[in-house]
């Protein structure tokens, strides 16, 4: 059985005050727990490390061999205590984070430059992926996750939502005319997501009052290749907020049917592995993006 630090300490603290008594208060424990302590330790090393009498305590020659090997221990530990207090306060190393290409690129990447500013420390590693990963597999600390969770093995921390809307460039729109009601959709290219379908849910209901549920005439796995393919005037597109905010704000994509459109809006959540203690540098960097996304778009 291995010795505690507990009873390592408890026998420095003993020798550098002179008595268990003394030692006891200083660690604000009882005489008879620093006992029980120092006898644990010299029973599982099998030899005796202080010799009692009734007026002092004083180390073997055995004790005195230990003594070193004893501060050392404890001196690493202490070193090692400090060593994570100062990343708390300065997070440092490396922080591999994971997320659907759309989102990296317009809700990850535009906050690099002032997260850096804040942390420099601490070394991001950016990985893109439109398919759920398991993070263990790909070594991530921390993912990005549109949608609904499934995972129960993981911890999220929820980070913003991000309202969907119907979307076409005016360049589409002059050519094609403009949508007036949801049954006009069927006289428009509309683009879609091949994989997976509930993806090409729109915010709309049809004609029996259900979700609308399209049939993409055009369609991508990425949201950023149907983003390029609506800016590029091929049709009509149900996109999330963070990826298009900057295209409306240019004008570059306009908004239709905005007043059938339903408030429907994507939470966008941080993932993680369960664990006791998260580590600084993945804090930080969740606090930051909650900082900057209490509503994404």
């Amino acid at each position: 059985m291995k010795s505690t630090l507990d009873e390592l300490q408890a026998f420095l603290v003993v020798v550098d005050t002179g008595s268990i008594t003394a030692a006891a208060r200083q660690l604000g424990q009882t005489t008879s727990g620093i006992s029980r302590a120092l006898g644990r330790l010299e029973e599982k090393l099998e030899t005796t490390l202080l010799s009692r009498t009734t007026r002092r305590l004083e180390l073997t020659e055995e004790g005195r061999a230990f003594l070193a090997h004893a501060r050392a221990i404890v001196g690493a530990v202490d070193d090692a205590e400090e060593q994570m207090a100062l990343r708390r306060q300065r997070p440092a190393g490396r922080l591999r984070v994971n997320a659907a290409s759309p989102f990296m690129l317009h809700g990850v990447v535009p906050l690099v430059a002032g997260f850096r500013r804040r942390y420099p420390e601490i070394t991001l590693e950016l990985d893109t992926d439109d398919q759920v990963i398991d993070l263990l597999e790909q070594r991530t600390d921390v993912a990005i996750r549109i949608g609904q969770l499934r995972d129960s093995t993981l911890h999220a921390r929820f980070l913003g939502s991000s309202a969907l809307r119907i979307l076409a460039s005016p360049g589409y729109l002059a050519a094609r005319g403009t949508p007036q009601a949801v049954s006009d959709l069927g006289d428009h290219t509309l683009l879609g997501f091949n994989h997976p379908d509930s993806l090409n849910q729109w915010p709309l209901r049809d004609a029996h009052g259900n979700g609308l549920r399209i049939v993409p005439d055009l369609a991508a796995s990425s949201g950023e290749t149907l983003r390029h393919l609506a800016l590029g005037g091929e049709g009509l597109v149900c996109l999330s907020d963070f990826m298009t905010r900057r295209d409306r704000e240019r004008g570059d994509l306009v908004q239709v049917l905005a007043a059938d459109t339903l408030d429907v809006r994507q939470p966008i959540n941080a993932v993680y592995y369960r664990n006791t203690q998260l580590a600084a540098r993945i804090a930080c960097f969740l606090d930051y993006l909650g900082e900057h996304m209490q509503e994404a778009g």
